[in-house]
C-alpha cells in the first residue's frame, strides 16, 4: 500500500483557482480524498501545483487524477533540495480520462515507467 507523503506540515500552492473561487476549487481539494471535489484551475498555457515538504522526501510514486475532458497534454515532474532552482525529473503524457494514473520516476538517471 502507497503512503502519501502530504502531511499537515507540507505546504502547498497552485497557479491559479478557476473564478477565484477557493471555496469550490482551491487548493485544498487536492487531497481530500473526496471524488466529489477537485482543484480547478483558471484557464491558460502553464498551470502548475507546487509542494514544499517538512523534510527531504523520496518520490517512488505520483498519482494523478484529471476530470474527463480537463487533463493536461504535457505535464512534468520536477523538484530540488532546499532552496535549490528546480530541476526536471521526467516528463509525463497522461491520458484525457477521470482515471487514476499511476508516474513511477526512477532515480539515477534509469528509465522512466509511466503505468496509464
Amino acid at each position: 500500500m502507497t503512503q502519501s507523503l502530504v502531511c499537515p506540515d507540507t505546504v502547498s500552492r497552485v497557479s491559479s483557482v478557476l473564478n477565484r473561487n477557493s471555496r469550490q476549487f482551491g487548493k485544498k481539494h487536492l487531497f481530500d480524498q473526496d471524488e466529489e471535489t477537485c482543484w480547478n484551475s483558471d484557464q491558460g498555457p502553464s498551470q502548475w501545483v507546487s509542494l514544499e515538504f517538512p523534510q527531504c522526501v523520496q518520490i517512488t510514486q505520483l498519482q494523478v487524477q484529471f476530470q474527463g475532458g480537463f487533463s493536461s497534454r504535457h505535464s512534468c515532474l520536477e523538484g530540488s533540495r532546499g532552496g535549490e532552482a528546480l530541476s526536471k525529473i521526467v516528463d509525463f503524457y497522461p491520458e484525457d480520462t477521470n482515471a487514476l494514473q499511476l508516474l513511477h520516476p526512477h532515480n539515477g538517471g534509469g528509465p522512466t515507467e509511466v503505468d496509464f
